[in-house]
């Protein structure tokens, strides 16, 4: 009787192995994508005028997930991941914000922290009031900003025609601590004068740096309007680095426009 050969293990076919291997590569590249876009940094695109002059419509930039902690708003496509807010940690004021706001919209808003909690905020012909004392404000030379399809000009009374420029009125704000920024202030508008605010417990005053283009805390929470005082926990990350800008101007058929609608001197501007 002939005794049973020894099994011998068959290798799998190449073909199968490295389908295999890449599928392996691709599950763990799309792991580290995860991982860097919800707890490192993440991009976000500008689509509004209200953080003018600081931002452009068509600007690009990464925003650091760490600096306020994480909650399943940091999380890509809002993945209940993690319960509550871990490692949280308070912006200062002028810090440039992502959130999530107001309820009920999917949609992330960047601004700029004016008040914490505790704070009082009152605008009186257009200058801030915080906590009862005048945030300084110095008038610098008008921002003059080229018209393209990113960048009409929405106030008509600063538009050269001529030119195909825009000029806005604009303003340095210094907070108290010494952060200062730019701000654009056309003037005229009931949000100029308000009644006092006061910040609740766990929230913030967030205002554009666009003052008459900005429905920001000065305005009631809602779909497609104000954000009212804004929960700490709705933060995404604080605002990094422009890494990219357009005038709007390029053509996808047209590859040279590519190049020439880069607003390249936006590159690398921090914040």
């Amino acid at each position: 009787m002939a005794s049973p050969k020894p099994a011998v293990a068959r290798k799998p076919a190449r073909g199968a192995s490295e389908t295999r291997d890449f599928l392996l590569l691709l599950v763990k590249l799309l792991l580290f994508m995860f991982l860097l876009r919800a707890f490192v940094v993440a991009p976000f695109n500008i689509p509004s005028e209200s953080m003018q002059p600081r931002l452009l419509v068509g600007d690009y930039l990464l925003a650091a997930k760490w600096p306020y902690g994480y909650s399943n708003y940091a999380t890509p496509f809002g993945i209940p991941l993690i319960p509550g807010r871990i490692l949280a940690r308070a912006p200062d004021r002028g810090d440039v914000v992502i959130f999530r706001a107001p309820p009920g919209n999917d949609t992330d808003y960047i601004k700029r922290v004016i008040g914490l909690p505790g704070d009082s905020i009152q605008m009186r012909g257009g200058q801030v009031i915080l906590n009862g004392v005048p945030v300084p404000r110095a008038r610098l030379a008008d921002f003059i900003l080229p018209i393209s399809p990113n960048s009409p000009c929405y106030d008509a009374r600063y538009e050269d025609a001529a030119a195909a420029l825009c000029r806005y009125p604009r303003y340095r704000e210094t907070l108290p601590g010494g952060r200062s920024y730019a701000v654009l202030d056309m003037g005229g508008t009931t949000a100029d004068d308000t009644g006092v605010y006061v910040v609740p417990a766990g929230h913030l005053f967030l205002m554009g740096d666009n003052r008459d283009r900005s429905a920001d805390s000065r305005f009631p929470a809602m779909a497609g309007g104000g954000i009212g005082f804004v929960p700490q926990d709705n933060l995404v990350g604080e605002a990094l680095v422009t890494v990219f800008s357009t005038d709007g101007s390029a053509e996808w058929l047209k590859p040279w426009t590519w190049v020439s609608a880069a607003r390249w001197t936006r590159i690398g501007d921090g914040f």
